[in-house]
């Protein structure tokens, strides 16, 4: 006897929660294989091809192209046939192309409910929230989002005091926790009754209402202008624009960072990579010469590989440096990470950001491509400016911005000549190190460009 088995929208990596459905690449009633993609997916980091863990029939898909589900949301549900059909009951555990459920789970920042009814992945429990009831059994099913603000705003919900809150957005909980705003006591809009961004909105917009009906009586309206405001139009924060503004805020709000700069003479590392490249063999580029000073910087002053831990009070400081590093696409600013560049020499190091520019550019790169950077390589000089203050990568604690390479006039062994110059900035948490530090780390860095042989005597 078949069984109806529904696939949810999985993780799709750390802070992603989530995704605009772009393409599907199966239709109802279609037979589907254990690891076959089933739905192409547009995260606020990357396109994701996300691939089905059961064999089976598709007997329905959850939300049209061009919409926007949060993790955890159901995508289809899968006809899992008789074994004389020759339909494999087994799931696979997959959530991604490329990565399998063998190995531990990254760490979830979202809270994990206590398990209820599962389904066969692989050995792994597919636990189902609370709030996830059965899949429906009608093909082409949708979701209805919208939920009228004045009965979102007035329901108050009849949740046990224990148990989990259908809250998956760690941004929702944040935006409830900082007005106030129980959760156990709001019904959400969202499938299966998750509680979205917008329900909490609501909320507050109606206690706001309530507060000026019961206050004082309001000021006469101002007349109205003689003439009409500017006409303008609106850009919906979302995708790429709405991940970097997210993390820029967060930044901006929790780190308290400082910049400092300082003008370098690089005409002796050009010099060096020419030398370099004319040797014959794979060309170096001049971002991996940067990565490899910031490496070797790294390993002087740790403390700027780092990270801050504010619940446990604690600075960690991380043996690995997985640098991050600025790319501009079509899609907006990305910043692929180049994973153990410490361990890597400058013709890997070239290989690499080769690679993970052009993936960035066809919009291919993968979550784990995405995250985990300890600290970022910003080379803003490309865009034809001298310098910028740098907004560190959270939750990051450094960041090196790098100008354009121009020349300039230069007091060079005691005379005035044209040298090549260069801007170097360094923006940094002021809680992980002082200027001391951060300045040493600077000023190493300037010495490696003015004189490459400084960083050969290091290594």
């Amino acid at each position: 006897m078949a069984q109806v088995l529904e696939f949810r929208l999985p993780d799709l990596g750390e802070g992603l929660t989530e995704a605009e459905v772009v393409r599907w690449l199966v239709e109802v009633g279609d037979v589907v294989t254990i690891d076959q993609p089933v739905v192409e997916v547009e995260t606020a980091k990357a396109m994701v091809e996300v691939p089905c863990p059961y064999a089976g029939v598709v007997t329905a898909r959850f939300g049209e192209e061009g919409t926007e589900l949060p993790v955890g949301a159901p995508l289809l549900t899968v006809a899992v046939g008789a074994q004389d059909a020759g339909v494999d009951t087994e799931g696979s555990g997959n959530v991604l192309v490329g990565y399998g459920t063998g190995a531990p789970p990254a760490r979830r920042r979202r809270v994990r409910p206590a398990p209820m009814a599962t389904g066969s992945r692989g050995g792994e429990s597919g636990a189902v929230a609370p709030w996830a009831a059965a899949a429906p059994a009608a093909n082409g099913a949708t979701r209805t989002r919208g939920v009228p603000a004045a009965a979102k705003a007035a329901a108050v919900a009849e949740r046990p005091a224990d148990g989990p809150v259908p809250v998956i957005s760690p941004l929702v909980r944040r935006l409830a926790r900082e007005n106030g705003v129980d959760l156990r006591q709001l019904s959400g809009s969202g499938p299966e009754g998750l509680i979205l961004r917008a329900d909490v909105e609501d909320v507050l917009r109606a206690n706001a209402a309530r507060g000026r009906s019961a206050g004082a009586p309001a000021a006469p309206a101002a007349p109205a202008p003689a003439s009409a405001p500017a006409s303008g139009s609106r850009v919906p924060l979302k995708g790429v624009r709405g991940a970097v503004a997210d993390k820029l805020s967060r930044s901006r709000r929790e780190i308290p960072d400082a910049t400092c700069w300082v003008d370098a003479d690089a005409t002796e590392l050009m010099r060096a990579r020419a030398a370099m490249n004319a040797a014959g063999g794979q060309k170096i580029s001049l971002l991996a010469l940067l990565a490899r000073i910031c490496t070797a910087a790294l390993a002087r002053h740790p403390e700027l590989n780092s990270r801050v831990d504010m619940e446990a009070r604690e600075i960690v400081r991380l043996d690995a440096v997985h640098l991050g590093f600025a790319a501009q696409t079509e899609r907006g600013l990305v910043v692929p990470v180049v994973r153990d560049a410490h361990a890597r020499d400058a013709e890997s190091l070239t290989a690499e950001f080769a690679r993970l520019t052009e993936a960035a550019r066809a919009g291919t790169l993968t979550p784990a491509e995405l995250t985990g950077g300890t600290f970022t390589l910003n080379n803003y000089g490309v865009f034809g400016v001298d310098g910028s203050t740098p907004i560190i990568n959270h939750p990051e604690a450094a960041m090196l911005g790098v100008g354009r390479i121009v020349p300039k006039p230069w007091v060079h062994e005691g005379e005035l000549a044209v040298r090549q110059v260069v801007q170097l900035s360094l923006t940094f948490d002021h809680r992980v190190c002082d200027g001391g530090t951060a300045g040493g780390f600077l000023r190493y860095v300037a010495d490696c460009v003015e004189q490459p042989a400084v960083l050969l005597r290091t290594l």
